[in-house]
Protein backbone atom coordinates (compact mmCIF):
# COMPACT_ATOMS: atom_id res chain seq x y z
CA UNK A 1 0.00 0.00 0.00
CA UNK A 2 2.81 2.08 0.91
CA UNK A 3 4.21 1.61 -2.42
CA UNK A 4 0.70 2.41 -3.98
CA UNK A 5 0.71 5.95 -2.65
CA UNK A 6 4.28 6.35 -3.29
CA UNK A 7 3.77 5.76 -6.95
CA UNK A 8 0.60 7.93 -6.98
CA UNK A 9 2.49 11.02 -6.05
CA UNK A 10 5.37 10.51 -7.96
CA UNK A 11 2.69 10.48 -11.29
CA UNK A 12 0.98 13.26 -9.84
CA UNK A 13 3.85 15.39 -9.17
CA UNK A 14 5.35 14.45 -13.01
CA UNK A 15 1.79 15.29 -14.60
CA UNK A 16 2.01 18.65 -12.78
CA UNK A 17 5.10 19.34 -14.27
CA UNK A 18 5.03 18.56 -17.31
CA UNK A 19 1.29 20.11 -17.50
CA UNK A 20 2.71 23.13 -19.81
CA UNK A 21 4.18 20.84 -22.27
CA UNK A 22 0.93 19.68 -23.02
CA UNK A 23 -0.80 23.01 -23.64
CA UNK A 24 -1.33 24.04 -27.24
CA UNK A 25 0.44 26.81 -28.22
CA UNK A 26 -1.48 29.81 -28.79
CA UNK A 27 -1.78 32.98 -31.10
CA UNK A 28 -2.81 36.20 -30.44
CA UNK A 29 -2.29 39.43 -32.71
CA UNK A 30 -2.11 42.70 -30.98
CA UNK A 31 -2.89 46.19 -32.14
CA UNK A 32 -0.15 48.61 -31.08
CA UNK A 33 -1.24 51.98 -32.58
CA UNK A 34 1.28 53.76 -31.02
CA UNK A 35 4.24 51.84 -32.72
CA UNK A 36 4.91 55.12 -35.27
CA UNK A 37 8.88 55.27 -35.80
CA UNK A 38 10.85 52.02 -36.94
CA UNK A 39 12.92 51.58 -33.18
CA UNK A 40 9.27 51.21 -31.71
CA UNK A 41 8.69 47.67 -33.38
CA UNK A 42 12.06 47.09 -31.14
CA UNK A 43 11.25 47.85 -27.60
CA UNK A 44 7.57 46.31 -27.98
CA UNK A 45 9.40 42.77 -29.08
CA UNK A 46 12.04 42.74 -26.09
CA UNK A 47 9.12 43.50 -23.84
CA UNK A 48 6.86 40.44 -25.42
CA UNK A 49 9.87 38.20 -25.06
CA UNK A 50 10.34 38.92 -21.77
CA UNK A 51 6.91 37.44 -20.47
CA UNK A 52 7.46 33.92 -19.25
CA UNK A 53 5.51 31.55 -22.11
CA UNK A 54 6.39 33.56 -24.85
CA UNK A 55 7.66 31.41 -27.85
CA UNK A 56 7.79 33.74 -30.86
CA UNK A 57 7.00 37.59 -31.39
CA UNK A 58 6.39 38.85 -34.80
CA UNK A 59 6.43 42.66 -35.47
CA UNK A 60 4.54 44.02 -38.28
CA UNK A 61 5.58 47.36 -38.26
CA UNK A 62 3.64 49.10 -41.49
CA UNK A 63 0.29 47.33 -40.17
CA UNK A 64 1.08 48.34 -36.46
CA UNK A 65 0.59 44.66 -35.47
CA UNK A 66 2.26 42.05 -33.32
CA UNK A 67 1.54 38.60 -33.41
CA UNK A 68 2.55 36.50 -29.93
CA UNK A 69 3.10 32.88 -29.95
CA UNK A 70 2.56 31.94 -26.37
CA UNK A 71 1.72 28.74 -23.81
CA UNK A 72 -1.33 29.89 -22.35
CA UNK A 73 -0.29 27.67 -19.09
CA UNK A 74 2.27 30.10 -18.58
CA UNK A 75 0.37 33.48 -19.29
CA UNK A 76 -2.48 35.13 -21.19
CA UNK A 77 -2.95 37.99 -23.13
CA UNK A 78 -3.90 40.37 -20.57
CA UNK A 79 -0.19 39.98 -19.33
CA UNK A 80 0.73 40.64 -23.12
CA UNK A 81 -1.40 43.87 -23.02
CA UNK A 82 -0.16 44.78 -20.04
CA UNK A 83 3.62 43.99 -21.13
CA UNK A 84 3.70 46.43 -24.08
CA UNK A 85 1.80 49.04 -22.33
CA UNK A 86 4.69 48.85 -19.63
CA UNK A 87 6.48 49.67 -22.17
CA UNK A 88 5.00 52.71 -23.28
CA UNK A 89 3.05 51.08 -26.15
CA UNK A 90 -0.51 50.15 -24.87
CA UNK A 91 -2.21 47.42 -27.39
CA UNK A 92 -5.42 45.21 -27.51
CA UNK A 93 -5.70 42.18 -29.04
CA UNK A 94 -7.67 42.15 -32.60
CA UNK A 95 -10.63 40.72 -31.36
CA UNK A 96 -11.38 43.93 -28.82
CA UNK A 97 -10.47 46.37 -31.47
CA UNK A 98 -13.40 44.89 -33.30
CA UNK A 99 -16.51 46.93 -32.70
CA UNK A 100 -19.86 46.08 -34.47
CA UNK A 101 -22.13 49.17 -34.88
CA UNK A 102 -25.50 49.24 -35.07
CA UNK A 103 -27.29 52.19 -36.20
CA UNK A 104 -30.59 52.65 -34.19
CA UNK A 105 -33.46 53.57 -36.20
CA UNK A 106 -36.21 55.33 -34.22
CA UNK A 107 -39.43 54.22 -34.82
CA UNK A 108 -41.60 54.17 -38.11
CA UNK A 109 -43.72 57.19 -38.64
CA UNK A 110 -46.47 56.60 -41.19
Amino acid sequence: MKNLKMSIATVSAMLVLTASAWAAPKTVTLNVPGMTCEACPITVKKALEKVPGVFEVDVQFEKKQVLVIFDDAKTNTDTLVKATTNAGYPSQTREERQVVRVRSRGPKTS
